[in-house]
């Protein structure tokens, strides 16, 4: 009895969260972004009304009994998203098309426009996404699922979460690639490793790093079972390449890098992962030139002598003109 009362408390809990915004600008004439199969090409928005509320008759056989009877259970259902719009995403369950709010995603979409968060959200389309049903309104038409509430009770009876702590390294399956970071199953639970723990090196887009189904080694940085959070890292399970800087490379020595990036002051050479290096204006060539350009390129493999060591502050002074010898301009 006990059980069913919380279950039924639990539920009662999910609706009262549902944002009612993000409900009504499924209801209203928006734009919805269609999976590749179906009327319109995903790549192009479709201003319609929501088929989520054009399918989904009251009559619609014993669909929407079984919605309430797993409401009831608190099943879970793995579901394709099948479109999307500004309030959140579109999945179909038994003939039912049913809406995911944003507000309901476990990766909640906080200080983005509207362009962004819209982008963001039809970048998942084809997906699938782990839910349950928190809101069956057969007379309304309203089928709504969460993931936030399929995670939670998933992570509530996963005894991974209990073993994980700090500084445990685990391996585990990249499950999603996002602009921000990539989640990581660990068997029943997810973790996050946020863009900046990817790797030493400056990451663009975790997708250039890192694909969905690749196996991964990562260190868990901390855990938080109230909000249920695992925070992972894939960079700190290699040393800090500017702690051993000093011990690596001397002062005087000639090293082969790659031209990074370059700037009106200079050009930035990548030594290895996570170590760059600054060759100041100065010190790219004889002569005059209009601009670093002239002589370096993004991409260019290069060699530079190495002119002074600051590991404190996370600086390396490079030379391309002296590693070339006296006389070396910018023509050659």
């Amino acid at each position: 009895m006990a059980d069913l009362q919380g279950k039924a408390l639990d539920d009662s809990y999910w609706r009262r969260t549902l944002d009612e915004d993000y409900w009504a600008a499924l209801l209203d004439q928006g734009e919805i972004v269609l999976a590749a199969d179906q009327e319109g090409p995903a790549s192009e928005p479709v201003t319609s009304r929501p088929a989520a509320a054009e399918g989904n008759s009251p009559d619609n056989g014993n669909a929407w009994p079984a919605a309430q009877r797993a409401m009831a259970a608190a099943e879970i259902f793995s579901l394709t998203i099948s479109g999307a719009n500004r309030g959140g995403l579109l999945v179909e369950w038994n003939g039912l098309q049913g809406f995911v709010p944003a507000s309901h995603l476990r990766v909640m979409l906080r200080n983005m426009d509207q362009q962004a968060r819209m982008s963001e959200l039809a970048s998942r389309v084809g997906e699938s996404l782990t839910v349950r049903l928190i809101e069956v309104d057969p007379e309304q038409k309203r089928l709504v699922f969460s993931e936030r509430a399929a995670w939670s009770e998933a992570r509530a009876s996963s005894p991974v979460l209990s073993r994980l702590s700090a500084g445990h390294v685990c391996h585990g399956v990249i499950s999603n690639v996002t602009s921000f970071g990539a989640f990581v199953d660990l068997g029943g639970v997810e973790g996050l490793i946020h863009i900046s723990e990817i790797s030493w090196d400056r990451v663009r887009h975790p997708g250039d790093v890192l694909t969905p189904g690749q196996e991964v080694e990562v260190y868990v940085m901390g855990v938080n079972p109230d909000q249920e959070r695992i925070a992972l890292s894939l960079k700190r399970l290699r040393p800090n390449p500017w702690s051993l800087a000093e011990a690596n490379y001397q002062v005087g020595q000639i090293l082969e890098g790659t031209v990074t990036n370059v700037v009106s002051f200079g050009a930035f050479v990548r030594i290895e992962e996570g170590l760059e290096g600054l060759i100041h204006v100065t010190e790219l060539a004889e002569g005059n030139f209009l601009h670093p350009r002239n002589v370096v390129r993004e991409g260019d493999t290069v060699k530079v002598r190495v002119l002074n060591i600051d590991t404190a502050n996370r600086r390396l002074g490079l030379s391309l003109r002296q590693a070339y010898g006296a006389g070396f301009d910018a023509e050659e």
